[in-house]
């Protein structure tokens, strides 16, 4: 059996750092199930907790990739997995906590029967992703398997790659690959799912994208445009980072509307309604996938005497 741990998710803005460094500082430590803080170079757009927060409540998967580099789903679970053995032999509750959906699906129910990633095929890919742009990659998977490609968001690269990679590989589209539907029996494991009000969630995305402003997003963005950074790298295709990108290389924005100010220009803040915007649409879209997850146990964020029962007696269901 592995475990026992906890899962915990919930949409974007939902407060699950918040409310595990109240609960559980000293406690437990974290495994990160997001796929943007992997990255080292990125930050402000990220919301990665604190060192405050890290050094009461210790977070792993954080800063362990540069912008080139892929991080996949099954690294994501082979390295879960060892840790949730290595944190409970320190006697500390593993709780794995983030938003990325196919992470947690990929940890408590297995990962798909599609073949391994084939880091030829992916070098080649990349290579095309950098030439044609992801427009042409999204045609030429809906050609060759629409299912798939209608479940994939323009701007979702790691999926749109993954697709094309599988059928290169096999020849075979990825819809056709079975995806495991029932809970792993050999976890000991509690899953959680946090979630607030609508309206409250939404007003705290919107608060978070101006904290992300006011926490040096857009000096960041132009550093690493000046460096090079195109916005196709697999760490600057998420929210937050992608319409900043996409506007800089629209002419929208230049380096000049990126000099750090109390208050955004209008171009900036323009980018920031986008990012707000598409960022509400992602917690709408999380929440509906993790309904979908069995056997959750949904708790309301700010009930904590609830939360902190059920963390203090991790097990299944």
């Amino acid at each position: 059996m592995l475990g026992p741990f906890v899962a915990l998710f919930g949409p974007t803005g939902t407060g699950k750092t918040e409310t595990l460094y109240r609960l559980c500082a000293g406690q437990a430590e974290v495994i990160s199930a997001d796929s943007m803080q992997v990255y080292r170079e990125l930050h402000a757009g990220t919301a990665k907790p604190s060192r405050t927060v890290r050094a009461a409540l210790p977070h792993h998967l954080i800063d362990i990739c540069s912008l080139h580099e892929y991080f996949d789903l099954g690294m994501f679970v082979e390295r879960s997995e060892r840790l949730i053995v290595e944190i409970g032999a320190r006697g500390k509750l593993p709780i794995v906590s983030g938003g990325t959906a196919f992470y947690l699906h990929g940890l408590l129910y297995g990962l798909p029967h599609a073949p391994k990633a084939d880091p030829a095929v992916r070098r080649a890919l990349l290579a095309e992703l950098e030439q044609v742009g992801e427009r042409e990659l999204q045609a030429e998977l809906e050609r060759v398997d629409p299912v798939t490609a209608a479940r994939i968001e323009l701007g979702d690269s790691y999926r749109l790659l993954r697709a094309l990679e599988v059928y290169r590989c096999t020849g075979r589209p990825l819809s056709q690959f079975a995806r495991p539907n029932s809970l792993r029996s050999n976890l000991e494991v509690t899953v959680l799912g946090l979630w607030r009000e609508r309206a409250q969630l939404y007003r705290r995305i919107n608060e978070r994208v101006e904290q992300m402003y006011r926490a040096g997003l857009t000096a960041e963005i132009a550093a690493l445009w000046s460096r090079g950074y195109t916005g196709n790298e697999p760490g600057l295709r998420s929210i937050g980072y992608r319409e900043f990108f996409a506007a800089l290389s629209s002419g929208r924005l230049d380096l000049g509307h990126l000099e750090p100010c109390a208050f955004p220009p209008p171009a900036v803040a323009q980018v920031l309604e986008e990012i707000k915007r598409n960022t509400r649409r992602y917690a709408k879209r999380q929440l509906t996938f993790f309904r979908r997850l069995k056997p959750v146990r949904w708790i309301e964020a700010g009930e904590e005497s609830e939360l902190a029962a059920v963390l203090r007696q991790p097990g299944t269901g």
